[in-house]
């Protein structure tokens, strides 16, 4: 795999389309100052993905588009692209060459493609990535840098190194991360403050709970109790109902008794003086 040919249309100083080709190897590109020798290393970065206008030399993205000339007028987008020769499969695409674009207007709208097929930046990262030519995993040089890295102290240089190497992000991240955990071992100590303080208050009220729970408990006895005594005195009162119902058909009976009895004392009464009569 080799990069076989870049094409520039309106990307910094190339306002014309220009095309580029390289055979594999080492390719130096030679010219005078202001040539745009770098504008071509700063057209590979982005192509591939590069996302901070200061690693491009600029103070935005869109300083990448031609900004016009006293002859000639500024221009609406900047384009890059690349062909890669695939020949080897390096690439996990099914192509023997892999043209990758990327397209920026002075809206902010991006445009990437693959082989002409609109794509993500994500879809391209992760092309490239997977060939181990990904963002992540190459070091583009810049313009003077050489010369700051020769004069530089072993501090700066170790600086530039680890850079390079990706291992400043790292160390970046992890200084980041002790940072974070610092501060959420200072939040946890502020919780487990929090959580002393609330064990402290809730105690107290732990006690008037159980007193409460006491009190419902016996309220609920109480309640109990009464309901059995009303029932027992529910029960006597209709046994002594029942009792008393009784009593009253017996005296009934009795006096239905009594007053058959009187009738009959009655007719034996009428008929003696009904024989007196006769006899006398």
């Amino acid at each position: 795999m080799y990069l076989k040919s870049m094409t520039l249309k309106g990307f910094k100083s190339f306002a014309a389309p220009t095309t580029l080709k390289f055979e594999p190897g080492i390719t130096c590109v030679v010219g005078p100052n202001g040539s745009g020798k770098s504008n071509v290393v700063d057209a590979l970065s982005w192509v591939m993905g590069e996302q901070g206008a200061k690693s491009l030399r600029g103070g935005k993205m869109e300083d990448v588009i031609f900004a016009g000339t006293s002859g000639r007028a500024p221009l609406g987008r900047a384009e890059v692209s690349v062909t890669i020769d695939n020949a080897d499969g390096a690439l996990p695409i099914e192509f023997s060459e892999v043209t990758i674009s990327r397209t920026l207007f002075r809206n902010g709208q991006s445009d990437y493609q693959i082989n002409g097929e609109s794509a993500r930046l994500l879809d391209i990262q992760e092309l490239l990535s997977d060939s181990g030519i990904g963002r992540e995993m190459h070091v583009i040089v810049g313009q003077g840098q050489l010369d700051a890295i020769l004069t530089a102290n072993p501090e700066e240089r170790r600086g530039f190194i680890e850079e390079a190497a990706g291992i400043l992000k790292h160390r970046k991240r992890k200084e980041k991360a002790l940072r974070k955990l610092e501060s959420m071992q200072g939040n946890m100590s502020r919780v487990q403050d929090l959580t002393n303080e609330l064990r402290r208050q809730l105690r107290p009220l732990g006690k008037q709970a159980e007193v409460a729970r006491k009190a419902a408990v016996i309220q609920a006895d109480v309640r109990d109790a009464k309901l059995r005594i009303l029932a027992d005195d529910l029960i006597a009162f209709n046994s002594t109902l029942s009792s008393e119902v009784a009593d009253e058909t017996a005296l009934r009976q009795r006096r239905d008794e009594v007053d058959q009895e009187l009738d009959q004392l009655r007719k034996r009464e009428i008929e003696l003086d009904q024989i007196a009569a006769i006899q006398g």
